[in-house]
């Protein structure tokens, strides 16, 4: 009786071990088998290519930034003289179908100015304001307002160009990228001997190139010869295919 029971407990224990290297091998098949981060499994074989995109526009709005400069004796005078000069310009612009939304003060500052000695002798007010002028057309008119009407104490301290609404060039150059890198995609699988599968993963990345400020001079004239020239929309993407 003895020897049957020690035979039962022995077939159990048997039966229990090769259930836990059951489970156990199941597991390890599940950690192995699963997706890897992109999407697929580690026996997959895939290529990452990165493609590009460039479509050129031309702007159709320039930013100007304009400053109204004075010294006087005392801060008071500095910074009234400076206000009043450039709400001239202000006027001026909304009289000549400048909306006013479309202009706003960026800067307003008085510094001391001192001789060797330290000793404060005037005060230099500044007011500073962007114009946004969406008429390009007029652009160069407009700047010569700004400097006859401001005088010597006009500042035009840069120009920019943009695209208000460049969606349309973005959408282009996102195209552009996907098709070149498909086409590098395409290229590697046939150099592999495989054929390209399906899409894992996209990412993108997208810029603007604006055209080069131009600097603008301070005297009393007609107009101020500006170009808009041409805007580059860049954008790149990569993408892993699966190969097959």
């Amino acid at each position: 009786m003895a020897i049957a029971a020690n035979a039962k407990l022995r077939t159990r224990a048997l039966v229990a071990v090769l259930a836990a290297l059951l489970i156990t091998g199941v597991s390890a098949c599940d950690s192995k088998s699963g997706p890897d981060a992109h999407g697929g499994s580690p026996d997959t074989r895939q290529v990452t290519v990165i493609g590009s995109g460039k479509v050129q526009g031309t702007p159709d709005t320039l930013t100007a930034n304009v400053a109204m400069e004075s010294v006087a004796g005392d801060v008071t005078a500095a910074l009234s003289q400076s206000s009043q000069r450039q709400q001239a310009v202000i006027d001026a612009l909304v009289g000549n179908k400048v909306d006013r939304k479309d202009i706003s003060t960026t800067h307003v500052s008085v510094q001391p100015q001192t001789n060797a000695d330290g000793t404060t002798i005037a005060y230099r007010a500044s007011n500073a304001i962007d114009v946004k002028i969406r008429d390009i057309t007029a652009a160069s008119q407009l700047l010569a307002l700004i400097a006859n009407t401001g005088g010597d104490a006009t500042r035009i301290n840069s120009v920019s160009y943009s695209i208000e609404d460049d969606s349309q060039l973005v959408k282009d150059a996102r195209a552009q990228a996907f098709n070149d890198a498909k086409s590098r995609a395409e290229q590697y699988a046939q150099l592999s001997g495989l054929t390209l599968g399906k899409v894992i993963s996209i990412s993108e990345q997208s810029g603007t190139t604006p055209p080069t400020p131009a600097p603008m001079p301070r005297m009393a004239l007609d107009s101020v010869p500006v170009e808009p020239g041409q805007q580059t929309v860049n954008f790149s993407v990569t993408v892993i295919w699966e190969l097959t």
